[in-house]
C-alpha cells in the first residue's frame, strides 16, 4: 500500500471484531509515531496503550460514553509531554510544539494501522481530569487523543472533503 492510498482509505472505525491485537502489531504501530515530524527532533510525546477490558470501559465513561472505545480491545492514549518540549522551547513548547509532536505521532499511527489492516478513529473529546486518574498521568503529560484500535467490523464510506480551492490561498489570505 502506498501512502497515497493509506491517506484516502483510512476511516474512522467505530465497530470492531471480537479479536486481540498482537503485541508486535502495536509495536509496528507505535513505531510508526517515532518518525513523524517533530519540533527539533525532541518528540515530545508519550503513548499509554490500554488493553485492560475494565480500563477501556472506564475510558469510554471519560469520553462521553462513546461505548465503541470499550469495544476496541486496545486503546491508544497519545499524549504531549510538555516537560520535555518545554526544557528546549519554553513556553511555546508547552502550548504549542509537543502537541504538534503528538498530532503528528498520531496520525503516522493512524495510518500504520491502516496499512496493517487496523482501524482506529482519533477521539478528541474525554474528561481530561478523569482520564489522567484512570491512566496515571503525571501533570507534565497532556492527553491529546484516545484511539481505539482493532480489528475493523464496519467499511464506512469516505466523507465529504472540501475542494482545494476553497482553502488554498496563495501569497495571501484573500
Amino acid at each position: 500500500m502506498n501512502v497515497f492510498e493509506a491517506i484516502s482509505g483510512r476511516r474512522s472505525i467505530r465497530k470492531f471484531k471480537k479479536e486481540d491485537v498482537s503485541d508486535e502489531l502495536i509495536r509496528k504501530v507505535v513505531n510508526a509515531g517515532i518518525w513523524a515530524p517533530s519540533a527539533g527532533n525532541v518528540q515530545a510525546w508519550e503513548v499509554v496503550i490500554v488493553q485492560d477490558e475494565e480500563k477501556r470501559r472506564k475510558i469510554s465513561e471519560a469520553a462521553y460514553m462513546r461505548d465503541f472505545i470499550a469495544e476496541a480491545p486496545v486503546v491508544m492514549v497519545s499524549c504531549a509531554n510538555m516537560e520535555r518540549s518545554s526544557a528546549v522551547y519554553s513556553e511555546r513548547g508547552t502550548d504549542l510544539y509537543c502537541i504538534q509532536d503528538a498530532a503528528c505521532a498520531t496520525q503516522n499511527m493512524l495510518l500504520a494501522a491502516y496499512a496493517l489492516g487496523l482501524g482506529t478513529c482519533w477521539v478528541g473529546s474525554f474528561d481530561e481530569e478523569l482520564l489522567r486518574d484512570l491512566i496515571d498521568l503525571p501533570n507534565t503529560l497532556k492527553p491529546v487523543a484516545l484511539v481505539p484500535m482493532g480489528y475493523p467490523d464496519e467499511k464506512p464510506y469516505p466523507p465529504t472533503r472540501r475542494e482545494p480551492e476553497e482553502f488554498i490561498h496563495m501569497e495571501k489570505f484573500d
